[in-house]
């Protein structure tokens, strides 16, 4: 497609594409083992994230976005999710050393691999794109702006994860169906 929405959904596949099946299924496993699930993102990675969090409620799982008033301590047997587009962040830093000392384990979604939150993290997944620290310059690629690439490839990505681990968890649509609020 030569349109507008036609270039931006071909970088998303393009994005999704080049995404480790490695990686996705050691994403998936940690999810699998997890007792209970603290996710934190800043921003429209934070948008995503919150996303990620319902469906992992509508899955059974024990999962709360961190800064709610529900969220619950975390400890051994149990799981932070935090996403770093650029490779770090102050609170995700600061977030993911809390886990560690508590004796959580932690799941790092970045375009940044090799950035510094990747080296504390027991496991990363990487979405190779665009972020808002690389959307300036000759590493500017993307028709849609600033992180955006980045933020609508973690949309699609973390339903897919979803679909894996709703395979592994053995849960039916129904059953997650059955989790999604009626206060609507």
């Amino acid at each position: 497609m030569s349109t507008l929405h036609g270039r931006a959904l071909d970088e998303i596949r393009a994005c999704l594409d080049k995404v480790r099946g490695d990686e996705l299924d050691g994403a998936i496993a940690e999810l699998a083992g997890a007792g209970r699930i603290a996710l934190y993102g800043v921003g429209r990675e934070g948008l995503q994230i919150k996303g990620l969090a319902m469906r992992l409620y509508h899955l059974g799982c024990k999962a709360a976005v961190v800064g709610d008033m529900t969220t619950p301590p975390v400890g051994p047997g149990d799981l932070l999710v935090v996403s770093a587009g650029p490779g770090d962040f102050s609170t995700v830093s600061a977030l993911m050393a809390e886990a560690r000392a508590a004796g959580a384990r932690t799941l790092l979604v970045t375009a940044e691999p090799n950035g510094t939150a990747a080296a504390r993290a027991d496991r990363v997944l990487t979405v190779p794109a665009q972020t808002m620290a690389s959307d300036q310059g000759a590493a500017a690629t993307s028709v849609l702006p600033m992180g955006s690439l980045y933020e609508g490839a973690l949309y699609v990505l973390f339903e897919i994860l979803i679909l894996g681990l709703r395979e592994r968890l053995g849960v039916t649509p129904a059953q997650m169906r059955a989790n999604h609020t009626n206060l609507e």
